[in-house]
C-alpha cells in the first residue's frame, strides 16, 4: 500500500470525528469527516453505516504506528462556487443599515479623521 492508492473498504465504525474503514484483514484507516466530502457534514451516523463498501485514496501512512488516512472528498469533483440559495443585499433594508447608511456618515468620519490627523501633527510638531 502506497500513499495515492485508491482503494476499496469496508466501513468498521463511525466516531464524531470520522469513519474508520477496514482495507484488509491486516489494515485499517481513518476517513477524517474533514475528507468525507467537500462541504459540511451534518450526521455522519445517518450517511454511513457500518458494513458499507467505501472507495477511498490513501493520503497518509504513520510509518511509527503504521496509522492510515484516507480520504473520499479527493475522489470527488471539486464543487466550485455554492449554490446561491438567497438573494444577499449590501443593505439591510429592514434596519436601514449599510451602504447607504455609510454614505450618510462618510463625510462626517472623514472630517473627524482629518481633525484628528491635523491635531497630531500639530502636538507632534511642537515637540520638535
Amino acid at each position: 500500500m502506497r500513499i495515492g492508492d485508491r482503494l476499496t473498504g469496508t466501513i468498521s465504525g463511525i466516531q464524531s470525528y470520522g469513519v474508520f474503514v477496514k482495507l484488509d484483514d491486516e489494515h485499517q484507516g481513518l476517513i477524517h469527516i474533514s475528507e468525507l466530502k467537500h462541504g459540511f457534514v451534518s450526521d455522519l451516523n445517518s450517511k454511513y453505516k457500518v458494513g458499507d463498501k467505501v472507495d477511498v485514496i490513501v493520503m497518509g501512512i504513520d510509518e511509527y504506528n503504521q496509522k492510515i488516512s484516507l480520504s473520499m472528498r479527493a475522489l470527488q469533483p471539486e464543487e466550485i462556487g455554492r449554490p446561491i440559495l438567497h438573494k444577499h443585499f449590501w443593505t439591510d433594508y429592514r434596519n436601514h443599515i449599510g451602504y447607504k447608511t455609510i454614505a450618510q456618515h462618510k463625510n462626517e468620519w472623514v472630517k473627524t479623521a482629518i481633525k484628528g490627523i491635523s491635531e497630531k501633527k500639530q502636538k507632534n510638531s511642537t515637540f520638535l
